[in-house]
């Protein structure tokens, strides 16, 4: 029974469901080590699969898909900045109303613009020459025959932990999270780069909704994300605010995910609810320990004062 489970397609799909979480989660990790809680995550998500569906459905291009719905989430992104760096409303309450918002307007111009469920041609699958037709262990299949916005997903891991660990950009997001009064007295802008993470926050969560809607379901229906964007807020816990934290969390839930659907496929006499709950039970339990040796950044969800 293990070997119908623990196929090489099931960990190509654990593979290809990480995607919408490592982006959503990158972009949330940025937004919280500079002290942003974004809690919006799933509501622009969902902004951005409907308008990358649609736009892919009337064009006929992913592409155009794709930079539909990094405008939009740029958009979010910077409103949700606005709420709370500028009015320095309360993040929590702020980032719930962003996620209502996003909800229900994806489902209203769902059913007012396409109205009936419809399908799209999206991304296809690269096939990496030479990599790809790698039989050992299944590894070609598991590693290299994905759509462009999976690599895209993974190649951004090395690329944020540089960013934020290597770089000055990334001492000023950190110095900004940790105690913003010292980072404004050593000259940072504290609210150009708190607009600047919460900005791309946005985009990397709409960049999600798409990889969601034309890259690995090439639907769009209400509620699409089915809460995955607060998953992957909770994800920026259990990876401690750590780029390739982010990814094994990502890589936990999906595998779950993955193996949940393989059981499924395979017909065995197995409670489907129980099927459904195990990932995000699992999740919970992942979280409840990780959260013991978290250490937070000081000033996350504290609006800056000049003065202070």
């Amino acid at each position: 029974m293990i070997e119908q489970i623990l196929t090489a397609s099931v960990f190509a799909s654990t593979i290809r469901l990480a995607t919408p979480y490592i982006l959503a989660g990158l972009g949330e990790t940025f937004s919280q080590r500079s002290g942003v809680l974004n809690l919006g995550v799933d509501g622009v998500m969902l902004m951005g699969a409907f308008f990358a569906f649609y736009t892919a459905l009337i064009t006929g291009s992913a592409v155009l898909g794709v930079i539909a719905a990094l405008g939009v989430g740029l958009i979010l992104g910077l409103a949700t900045a606005f709420i709370s760096v500028t009015l320095k409303a309360e993040q929590g309450i702020s980032g719930i109303g962003i996620y209502l918002f996003g909800l229900g307007m994806s489902e209203l111009l769902f059913q007012q613009w396409i109205g009936t469920p419809k399908s799209v041609t999206g991304f296809p699958d690269i096939f990496i020459p030479g990599l790809s037709d790698i039989e050992f262990l299944g590894i070609g299949e598991i590693f290299f025959q994905h759509n462009i916005l999976v690599y895209v997903a993974f190649l951004l891991i090395p690329l944020s932990s540089f960013v934020l660990n290597h770089t000055t950009l990334g001492l000023m997001i950190r110095a900004v999270g940790q105690n913003p009064q010292a980072a404004d007295a050593m000259g940072v802008n504290v609210t150009r780069v708190r607009y600047a993470t919460v900005a791309f926050c946005g985009v990397m969560a709409a960049l999600a909704g798409a990889s969601l809607s034309i890259a690995l379901l090439k639907v769009f229906q209400q509620n699409l994300t089915s809460g995955l964007g607060f998953i992957a807020v909770a994800l920026v816990y259990f990876g401690r605010w750590r780029p390739y934290g982010i990814l094994a969390g990502a890589l936990l839930f999906s595998f779950v995910n993955a193996v949940q659907l393989q059981i499924s496929a395979i017909g065995l006499d197995v409670p489907s609810e129980f099927a459904v709950m195990a990932p995000y039970v699992i999740t919970i339990i992942a979280l409840v320990f990780a959260s013991k040796q978290t250490e937070k950044p000081t000033a996350l969800t504290r609006p800056f004062e000049r003065g202070e």
